[in-house]
C-alpha cells in the first residue's frame, strides 16, 4: 500500500469517523477552497481508499469477540461476578447479580464447549460377523 502523507491519513482517519468527505478534508488541513473541490477525488486515491478499507476491517476485527472472550465473559457470569441494574417500583436504581437461571445457563454452555459431557457414546474394538453365503441359500 502506497504511504500517505499526514493530511491524507488524517482525512482517511476522520473520514472513517464521521463518512462526510468535505467535513473530513476541513478537518485534516485543506483549504475550504479544495475540500469543495476535491474532497471526493481523495476517496478516489487508492492508497487512501484502501487505507480506509484496512482500517474498516481492522475495527470490524476488534468488534468480534473470539472464543477466549467469550468464555471470560460466560465464566465471569457463572460465577456470579456480573450485575446488572434493576429499577424498583418506586423507581429506585439498584444493582444485582445475575440470576440463577443465568448463571446456569452460562455454565451450560461453558460445558457444552468443554465437552464436559456427551450425548453419544464412543464404543472401540474389534467386532468380527461371519455370513455364509450357503445359509442365506434358500434352494
Amino acid at each position: 500500500m502506497k504511504k500517505l502523507n499526514p493530511k491524507q491519513k488524517a482525512f482517511a482517519d476522520e473520514y472513517i469517523k464521521t463518512g462526510n468527505a468535505y467535513q473530513s478534508a476541513l478537518e485534516a488541513g485543506y483549504s475550504e477552497k479544495y475540500a469543495k473541490a476535491q474532497s471526493s477525488k481523495l476517496l478516489e486515491n487508492v492508497g487512501i481508499s484502501s487505507y480506509i478499507s484496512e482500517r474498516l476491517k481492522q475495527i470490524e476485527d476488534e468488534k468480534i469477540m473470539d472464543i477466549k472472550e467469550v468464555m471470560q465473559r460466560l465464566s465471569a457470569i457463572a460465577r456470579g461476578e456480573v450485575y446488572e441494574e434493576q429499577v424498583t417500583n418506586k423507581g429506585d436504581v439498584v444493582i444485582v447479580s445475575v440470576k440463577t437461571s443465568d448463571r446456569i445457563r452460562a455454565m451450560e454452555l461453558i460445558g457444552k464447549r468443554v465437552g464436559a459431557w456427551t450425548d453419544k457414546k464412543e464404543v472401540t474394538g474389534n467386532l468380527n460377523i461371519d455370513v455364509g453365503v450357503d445359509e442365506w441359500d434358500g434352494d
